[in-house]
C-alpha cells in the first residue's frame, strides 16, 4: 500500500482535488457572467499548497502539492490546449496573416523585454536578473488567449485569428530571446555578438518551420490512411503525433508546446480535421481546468514586503502597457480597426506557461530571490486575470444573421 508521502498518490490527490476545485469555481464565475478560466485560475491559488492546501495535511506533506507529476499534467494540459488552437488555425490562414502577425507578434516581444530589461536594471538589479526577468516578460499565453476569446465568442473573427498567429510568433521569438538571454550569462561579458545572436534567433525559427514541415506532410497522410479501421485508432493516431511533435520540439531546444500547435496546424486540413477537433475538445475538458488551476497553485504571496509589492506592481503595469501597445498598435494599423487593435492588444497583455518556465529557470540558477520569482509569478497571474475581465466588457458575442431582426 503506498504511503502517505508517496508522491505519485500525492499527486493523485491534488489533481483530483484541483481540478474539481476548477470546475466548481469555473461555474460560480459563469454565474456573475465571468469568464470560466478566472474561477480554474482562482481554485489554484486557493487551493494551492501555499494557502488552503497547506492547512490541510494528509501525515507530514502538504494535502496538495505541485510536484514534478502534477506539473507534468498541467504541461500535457498546455499541449491539449495548444494542439486545439492549432487546429483552429489552418496554416493557409496563417500564411494570409503573415505579415500582421509576424509584426505584432514581434513588437509583442521587443517592448515587453526592454521594458522590463529597463524597468529593473533603473531598481538597481545585476545584469542577469534583469535579462531573466525581462525575458519572463516577452512571451503570450496562447492557451490562455485562446481560451479568453472562446469566452467572448471572438474565436473566428479577424482580430481572433490575429491573435492566434501573433501569440505563436510571440512565443516561438519569445523561446529564442530566452536562448540568447542563456547564451549572454552563461558567456564573458561581451562574448556573445551580434551575429551569434542573429544565429540563435534564426536557428529557432527554422526549428519551427522545420516541425510545421513534418507536421503539414506527415499529419494528413496518416490520419487518412486506410490503415485505420477498427473504432478510436485515428485519435490514437493524431494523440501520438502531437504528443510525438511536443517531445521533438523539446528535444531540439524549443517549447513542447510549439510542436504541439505545429501539430495542430498539420492535421487541420486534414479530411478528419472536424472529427479531431471533437475529440481534442473533449481531452480539453479535463487538461484545460487542470493547466490553469496549476497555474494559480504556483502564486505565494506571503512574506512578499512592502518594498517588493511595489517592485510587483510596477512590474505587472510595465508589463500590461507594454503588451498592449507592442501588440494593439500594429493590429489597429493591420485591421484597420481601432476596435479590433484594442481586442488584439488587451487578449495579448497574458503571460502564462512560458513566463512560468523562465522564472523556474532564474530561481533554480540563484539569478533571483524567493521574492522576486513570486514577483514574476504573480505578473503571470495578474495579465492572465486582466484580459478576461477587460474583453468580457468590451466586446459582445457576434450576432449571425439569423439573430437579427426582419424589416418590414
Amino acid at each position: 500500500m503506498a504511503s502517505s508521502s508517496d508522491p505519485v498518490l500525492l499527486a493523485i490527490i491534488a489533481v483530483s482535488l484541483l481540478l474539481l476545485g476548477a470546475k466548481l469555481l469555473a461555474e460560480l464565475f459563469a454565474r456573475f457572467k465571468l469568464p470560466g478560466v478566472l474561477g480554474e485560475l482562482t481554485a489554484g491559488i486557493i487551493l494551492g499548497p501555499f494557502y488552503f492546501g497547506g492547512l490541510v495535511q494528509v501525515g507530514l506533506p502538504n494535502v496538495i502539492q505541485v510536484n514534478d507529476i502534477v506539473l507534468a499534467f498541467a504541461q500535457i494540459g498546455g499541449i491539449v490546449i495548444l494542439f486545439v488552437a492549432g487546429l483552429e488555425m489552418p496554416f493557409r490562414e496563417f500564411v494570409r496573416g503573415g505579415a500582421a502577425s509576424f509584426t505584432t507578434g514581434t513588437l509583442g516581444v521587443l517592448l515587453p523585454f526592454f521594458g522590463g530589461l529597463l524597468l529593473f536594471a533603473g531598481l538597481g538589479f545585476g545584469l542577469s536578473a534583469s535579462l531573466m526577468v525581462a525575458a519572463a516578460m516577452t512571451a503570450t499565453s496562447i492557451a490562455i488567449s485562446l481560451q479568453t476569446l472562446r469566452d467572448v465568442g471572438h474565436l473566428n473573427t479577424p482580430e481572433g485569428k490575429l491573435i492566434i498567429g501573433a501569440a505563436v510568433v510571440d512565443d516561438v521569438l519569445a523561446i529564442a530571446v530566452l536562448s540568447v538571454v542563456v547564451s549572454l550569462i552563461s558567456n564573458a561579458p561581451g562574448a556573445t555578438g551580434f551575429l551569434e545572436i542573429a544565429y540563435v534567433i534564426a536557428s529557432v525559427l527554422f526549428l519551427f518551420g522545420v516541425l510545421l514541415g513534418i507536421s503539414i506532410l506527415v499529419g494528413p497522410r496518416l490520419t487518412g490512411a486506410r490503415l485505420w479501421r477498427t473504432p478510436g485508432s485515428v485519435e490514437a493516431v493524431v494523440t501520438a503525433l502531437f504528443f510525438g511533435l511536443a517531445a521533438f520540439a523539446g528535444a531540439i531546444g524549443l517549447s513542447p508546446i510549439v510542436g504541439a500547435f505545429a501539430a495542430g496546424m498539420g492535421v487541420a486540413g486534414a479530411n478528419v480535421a472536424s472529427r479531431l477537433r471533437d475529440y481534442a475538445e473533449k481531452l480539453e475538458f479535463i487538461f484545460r481546468p487542470l493547466f490553469f488551476a496549476v497555474i494559480g497553485a504556483q502564486v505565494n504571496l506571503v512574506g512578499i514586503s512592502p518594498d517588493v509589492g511595489l517592485i510587483a506592481v510596477a512590474l505587472i503595469a510595465v508589463a500590461a502597457v507594454t503588451k498592449f501597445v507592442g501588440c494593439g498598435l500594429p493590429a489597429t494599423l493591420f485591421l484597420k480597426s481601432r476596435t479590433g487593435g484594442l481586442t488584439v492588444g488587451v487578449a495579448m497583455i497574458s503571460r502564462g506557461e512560458v513566463g512560468l518556465i523562465v522564472a523556474g529557470l532564474a530561481a533554480a540558477a540563484g539569478l533571483v530571490t524567493t521574492s522576486i520569482y513570486s514577483v514574476i509569478v504573480l505578473m503571470v497571474v495578474v495579465t492572465t486575470i486582466i484580459p478576461p475581465i477587460l474583453l468580457k466588457r468590451m466586446t459582445k458575442k457576434p450576432v449571425s444573421i439569423k439573430q437579427l431582426p426582419a424589416h418590414d
